[in-house]
């Protein structure tokens, strides 16, 4: 979010806590906000609680200004003015037992005191007062933030209980804000660990795509296998951290710490990288942790495009040219340097390859990159008739110009005849 979004929604999230309380009821903001405006970050989003019911709130801001997805929970979204986004307000409540370990059997409104104590950790359950700028604290939730710690509100296990989700967000959180999860709040973890079995592969593939999309990857790769949530989440990669000492363990745990980019694909490229496999055992483990997860066509299809080429970037010096210039010339390029520069570091490789690329990918688009000699209406045109020849030919003739032994059209086209008589004619 650019710093005048970033005003504009925060402008935007003090107008409606200001508004509800224009009309005699109490708002604060909640949450994440609050956590990563204490942490001096910017927020990514505003949440709003208030003493207001759905009803209420709806007549504060209008039913055309408001969406009532969320009105089971208490929950009402507020259109802000347009590239503002929406907030969520969400009525004071306290939550039944949530038998299907996710979402509550049903809400009850209440106070802000008791809206603090129904979440999850100490530092996402405090609230802020914007307009006389001070922290409502009642779950101590300032001081864990001090201590950076994350620290599960009450009981651990209850709140575990509740959303087994919870486990994998604590690692997160920890990983993602350099904390440690509190002792008590990580074996309750360890304790319940199995259980998150029982949550969908897309909420978890949620939170993995922030975990391998960030910067602490392998911190947070150290803390799954610590809580033994690893086994759940990527048994695939399990084993190897069943001794912390394990050399692939070590490697993989380095690579992800030397991995520049926030792409998730190339994040899980990364994770199961050092794994060991033969043939196309890797994208057999890409697949079942994509369809354990949920994850997209796309996601899978990148993540297998990246360990099926990287190698190829890490051998480019010995690699023919035209080979290696398909690869360095087609979306996705970066992503695949980005990995390869991090399996070089990682293990101390030479640089050589790695800086070969880099040379090739600073020439000008008409050296790297330049356009065929002939094409296909070139090859009819010289009576060669449509079928599996033309690919191949057009293929020949294109390694031919990429690696200068034919530079005119005419040489290309004389280099076609020829190949076509000889394997055809």
């Amino acid at each position: 979010m650019s710093d005048a979004a970033d005003d504009s929604a925060r402008r935007f999230a003090v107008d409606v806590v200001d508004r509800l309380r224009s009309a005699g009821f109490e708002a604060v903001w909640a949450g994440g906000c609050v956590r990563d405006q204490l942490l001096g970050r910017p927020p990514q989003d505003y949440d709003v609680a208030t003493s207001a019911t759905p009803e209420q709130i709806r007549d504060v801001f209008s039913k055309r200004k408001t969406l009532a997805v969320g009105a089971a929970f208490g929950v009402i979204t507020v259109l802000g003015p347009r590239g503002v986004g929406q907030i969520d307000v969400a009525t004071f409540r306290r939550d039944a037992e949530y038998s299907d370990g996710r979402h509550p059997d049903s809400v009850s409104f209440s106070n802000a005191r008791e809206d603090a104590a129904r979440r999850d950790f100490t530092i996402n359950g405090l609230f802020y007062d914007p307009i006389e700028e001070r922290v409502i604290d009642y779950v101590g939730g300032r001081d864990d933030l001090q201590a950076r710690v994350v620290r599960a509100i009450g009981s651990a296990g209850d709140r575990i209980a509740e959303d087994k989700l919870r486990m994998l967000r604590a690692v997160r959180f920890a990983a993602t804000y350099r904390f440690t999860i509190d002792p008590a709040t990580a074996a309750a973890i360890q304790q319940h660990a199995a259980e998150l079995t029982v949550v969908s592969g897309e909420r978890i593939a949620s939170e993995m795509r922030r975990m391998l999309g960030h910067a602490c990857r392998a911190d947070a790769l150290r803390l799954l296998a610590e809580t033994d949530l690893l086994n759940v989440v990527v048994p695939e990669v399990a084993d190897l951290a069943t001794d912390a000492t394990d050399p692939t363990w070590q490697a993989t745990l380095s690579l992800l710490a030397q991995l520049e980019t926030d792409e998730f694909a190339t994040g899980l490229a990364a994770l199961v990288y050092r794994v060991p496999s033969t043939g196309s055992a890797a994208e057999r483990r890409v697949a079942d942790i994509s369809n354990r997860w949920r994850l997209s066509g796309d996601e899978r299809q990148g993540t297998c495009w990246l360990l099926q080429h990287v190698d190829t970037i890490l051998a480019a010096t010995t690699t023919k040219w035209p080979t290696l210039q398909r690869l360095l010339v087609v979306d996705g390029t970066e992503e695949l340097i980005r990995l390869a520069a991090a399996i070089t570091s990682s293990a101390a490789l030479s640089q050589d390859d790695l800086q070969f690329c880099r040379d090739k990918l600073a020439l000008p688009a008409r050296e790297l990159n330049p356009e065929p000699l002939i094409s296909g209406d070139d090859l009819l045109a010289e009576g060669i008739p449509q079928g599996p020849a033309f690919a191949q030919l057009l293929r020949a003739v294109r390694d031919a110009q990429l690696e200068r032994s034919v530079q005119t059209s005419a040489d290309a086209l004389a280099l076609a005849r020829r190949l076509f008589a000889e394997e055809w004619g």
